[in-house]
């Protein structure tokens, strides 16, 4: 059983099913409407990176295309690897496992920090955050995207797989943390049925899973998203 650091908060989803995950972020956002959100408001070219539970590193390669350093860390030890593994040949990477409580990086080492869809989903992420006050650079950029389960089908079947979720707390907390927002209406575009109900199916519960499959149709999901930003 692959090590997993202390403090950190589980992700069922990639933990328990990496390989559909994989198939996950290769429908995620075809259009790269994420990346284009960031890099208009701080572009990451000939920057130090840090990719903040980066499981198994499917955005890296991207970020290190024009990057001049980019550090994934993450607290799953299996995933870690299968990260460095996917990055052995690009020199510009390296892979830590580590939490957002506490990065394995120098203090004010970073220009632009991204966290896709881990770890800070509002109250209790509150260490975390001040570890990124500890390595980041002045002038740096900090990134959150998370699901805005305030929107469409997608939210509504978030809701209901995690009952004890407050959107309005979530806002609340942000709003008090001094981050700024954007939506994000992302898609998920997949290559075959099969594909699009087994990742339905690692990311709510069955029954609504089930109910999701049944009221989608074709190949495509609305993803709506969320940015939130800071400057340092």
């Amino acid at each position: 059983m692959a090590r997993i650091l202390t403090g950190a908060i589980p992700s069922p989803n990639i933990w328990n099913s990496p390989q559909i995950y994989e198939v996950e972020n290769q429908a995620v956002d075809p259009d790269g409407a994420a990346d284009a959100a960031m890099r208009e408001i701080r572009p990451w070219d000939g920057a130090n990176v840090l990719d903040i539970g980066c499981g198994t590193g499917f955005h890296l390669p991207v970020l290190a295309a024009t990057a001049a350093r980019v550090v994934g860390v993450e607290p799953h030890a299996g995933l870690a690897s299968h990260a460095a593994s996917r990055c052995a040949s690009l020199p510009n990477v390296r892979v830590r496992t580590g939490t957002a409580q506490e990065l394995p990086v120098p203090d004010s080492s970073v220009d632009v920090a991204v966290a896709r869809w881990a770890y800070f989903f509002g109250p209790g992420c509150e260490p975390g955050l001040r570890e990124l006050s500890r390595v980041m650079r002045r002038g740096g950029t900090a990134f959150v995207v998370d699901l805005d389960a305030t929107r469409g089908a997608f939210g509504r079947w978030f809701r209901r797989s995690l009952p004890s979720y407050s959107p309005e707390g979530v806002e609340a907390f942000w709003s008090r943390q001094g981050w700024q927002r954007r939506e994000l209406d992302l898609r998920m575009v997949f290559a075959s049925r099969a594909d699009l109900e087994s990742v339905l199916r690692i990311e709510f519960t069955p029954e609504v899973a089930g109910a999701a499959v049944n009221e989608t149709e074709g190949l495509e999901i609305a993803y709506p998203n969320i940015l939130r930003w800071r400057h340092f």
